[in-house]
């Protein structure tokens, strides 16, 4: 039952990554607003609706742009009890779950 409520906020997870990942390798030359843009039409194809272009946090480490996000879930599983996933993920590493 665990692994049936936390499999699909990990596969939202892994989406939001690739779409920062995508967003990144083609943001040479654009502006912060035009790359928030840029992830807005990911997220629509990749049906993602839990991280929208204004919550990433978007950088340039040297000439790379790095756009990095966090957000947390909590699922609830039985009675008062919930489970509290923080995620965390860049465009220029790799990302973390469960509080790594």
């Amino acid at each position: 039952v665990l692994g049936m409520k936390v499999g699909p906020e990990y596969l939202d997870y892994y989406k939001i990554l690739k779409s920062v990942k995508t967003v990144a390798n083609n943001a040479a030359g654009k502006t912060v607003p035009q790359i928030r843009a840029d992830y807005d039409k990911q997220a629509d194809i990749n049906y993602i609706t839990s991280l929208k272009g204004n919550d990433l946090d978007i950088s340039k480490e040297g000439n790379a742009v790095v756009i990095a996000f966090s957000f947390e879930r909590r699922i609830p599983l039985f009675y008062n009890v919930s489970l509290l996933i923080d995620f965390e993920g860049s465009s220029a590493g790799s990302g973390k779950g469960l509080g790594e």
